[in-house]
């Protein structure tokens, strides 16, 4: 058994439980994978040394391994779990890692984000608290997924650090009254008005639609237009006019939005209500020896759930 210690070093960071061993001990030594200008200490080379304190940055790296396999102490600090799967998703997308994760692209994922989205919206409106958790995760890898693909794109690379970054930007820019000294904003309302003056400024925008997603669903894009106009001050009169299915359907989601009623969450709920009255039907047609392929309109009234 060796007395040696392997300490796993992140980048620079030290794990704590190490501190105490290192400043105690005379024979501490940088790993091949870590530089050792870094931690103020010299490099192990070739030397055959049993007890020695080594700094590595993975237990892999050879001199670690063999230390390791020989039986010595091993330190890390816990790798947090988001770092994990990022590191996982780095994991499957090289080389003797997934074939099918190998050859994936922004556009040959993008079913997949809009399934999980869609899949983690009914987890909320379910109130289903273990499925949200899962479907949560399902969104991330999603996220970690197109930013380890960006990193290989060879004219304009960026990967998840540079999303998380960008991110933070954004959050502390566009709160000024909470991360710097502006005013105090008292109201949802006035925050969302702030927040959209922010963002003209920020992107340079030219109209009060541009950011719109024109790909999302119609009656959520309804319910975009219908806010950004109404906080422009556009009359409702504006609306697009006529009697046809597609106007009217505009001028209700449109309204609801600005009347700050979620029209494609509303039109969803009725929806999916009505997906169950119809189980319900079917089942007590079934409970009465019938088969639901067979009822006319007289008999669906008959079944149907009060």
């Amino acid at each position: 058994m060796t007395a040696a210690v392997v300490v796993i070093a992140r980048g620079a960071t030290l794990p704590a439980e190490a501190l105490s061993i290192l400043r105690s001990s005379h024979a501490v030594y940088a790993a091949s994978d870590v530089d050792p200008d870094v931690f103020g200490v010299p490099a192990l080379g070739d030397a055959q040394v049993r007890e020695v304190v080594l700094i590595a940055g993975s237990r892999r790296e050879p001199r670690a391994a063999a230390l390791i396999r020989a039986g010595a102490r091993v330190i890390e600090a816990p790798v947090p779990p988001l770092v994990e799967a990022a590191e996982v998703m780095d994991r499957l997308r090289s080389p003797g890692g997934c074939p099918w994760d190998a050859v994936q692209t922004h556009e040959s994922l993008r079913q997949y984000l809009v399934e999980e989205t869609y899949e983690l919206l009914d987890a909320i409106e379910e109130g289903d608290r273990a499925a949200l958790r899962e479907e949560l995760g399902d969104v991330l890898l999603q996220v970690l997924f197109h930013a380890r693909v960006a990193v290989e794109d060879a004219d304009d690379p960026f990967g998840i650090d540079e999303v998380a970054s960008e991110l933070v930007a954004k959050l502390v820019g566009r709160h000024p009254h909470v991360f710097a000294d502006a005013p105090r904003v008292e109201t949802v309302g006035d925050q969302n008005l702030k927040w959209e003056e922010l963002k003209q400024a920020e992107k340079s925008r030219q109209s009060i639609v541009d950011g719109v997603a024109l790909g999302q669903p119609a009656v959520a894009l309804a319910g975009k237009l219908g806010q950004r106009s109404g906080r422009a001050g556009i009359p409702l009169d504006l609306f697009p006019e006529g009697s046809e299915a597609a106007a009217q359907l505009f001028r209700v989601a449109a309204t609801a939005r600005r009347a700050g009623i979620d029209p494609e969450g509303e039109l969803r709920a009725v929806a999916k209500r009505f997906a169950q009255d119809i189980r319900a039907a079917e089942q007590a047609a079934r409970d009465a020896g019938l088969e639901p392929t067979t009822l006319e309109a007289d008999g669906w009234r008959k079944f149907w759930p009060n």
